[in-house]
């Protein structure tokens, strides 16, 4: 073969070859983004339930109700029932057992007590103690205070001793290897001392080392304040989320989760609870609606 025509074969292969490196690039990207996409189709979300939303269920059936919370697709659930160092009037780890039984862990609680006086604070505080004690022997990974009496929404003194108390509190479950924190309602947001409002005291009279929040994302909207504010101002302070709507979870239509969720990793989130208080079918149905709603959505990315 003469040199010129071995010089066109050459040049005409790699012509070719320039040709489709475009295209088998395009694929390679293509078939980046389709893994990625499956990859995380594949796993699923780690999502729980706060058993308030089924408090008469609770009541009724204990193990009934978990067995369908955990066939609905819950990860985990967060308690409304301790008293007397029992969990919906169980030994700690036998409803530790029946979680996991039906596919379920338990990482969290609400409970609490009223801010105490001088008079009655050792006998709060070794209240506190059973109660640390008995989830910590289930395994509770945080307890979470959803309440404050009267006196906190009465006047910024009245505040700052409920500070006061859950810092201590937080110490001692602390000590115990379990978070404190507290839960929100609307009127946190609504009641304010000296032009600012109740939770932005909390945040700033509480350290983040003691006392955690659990930001109900529903109960900020209806306060009239954005949560995007709050995790620009305090970011890692909201360690949980409970992700509320009107009734179930989607329905209203005026709740953007998804700008919560693409800051989530500045808020601090680590955990994502459900929470239905109002519903239109039967409580269980609407805590299986509301995790459907959730699965169905690209940017809920809560995974174990």
């Amino acid at each position: 073969m003469s040199l010129k025509k071995m010089y066109l074969k050459t040049s005409a292969a790699i012509v070719f070859a320039a040709l489709l490196l475009p295209s088998f690039s395009g694929c390679t990207s293509a078939t980046k983004k389709a893994d990625e996409k499956s990859v995380k189709t594949e796993k699923e979300l780690f999502i729980g339930l706060q058993l308030w939303s089924v408090k008469d269920a609770m009541k009724a059936d204990v193990a009934g109700t978990l067995k369908a919370v955990g066939d609905m697709g819950y990860k985990f659930v967060e308690t409304a029932g301790y008293a007397d160092g029992k969990i919906y009037n169980l030994d700690p780890l036998e409803f530790k057992k029946l979680c996991e039984s039906n596919g379920l862990q338990f990482l969290g609680a609400h409970t609490g007590q009223e801010v105490p006086g001088e008079e009655n604070w050792d006998e709060t505080m070794a209240w506190w103690d059973t109660c640390i004690a008995a989830h910590k022997a289930a395994g509770a990974k945080w307890i979470v205070q959803p309440w404050m009496g009267g006196s906190a929404y009465e006047s910024l003194d009245g505040l700052k001793a409920y500070c006061k108390y859950f810092e201590a509190v937080g110490q001692k479950c602390n000590a115990a290897g379990i978070r404190f924190g507290y839960h929100n309602h609307d009127k946190e947001f609504i009641t304010e001392y000296e032009g600012k409002p109740l939770y932005d005291w909390m945040l700033e009279l509480t350290t983040a080392e003691n006392v955690m929040f659990q930001l109900d994302l529903y109960w900020i909207h209806e306060g009239g304040k954005n949560a995007l504010d709050y995790f620009e101002n305090y970011p890692g302070r909201f360690e949980l989320w409970h992700i509320k709507d009107e009734k179930e979870l989607g329905e209203s239509g005026n709740m953007d989760f998804a700008a919560s969720f693409a800051q989530r990793e500045k808020s601090g989130a680590k955990y994502g609870i459900v929470e239905v208080e109002r519903y239109n079918f039967e409580p269980l149905e609407s805590c299986k609606k509301s995790l459907e709603y959730l699965k169905a959505q690209d940017f809920v990315d809560f995974y174990e």
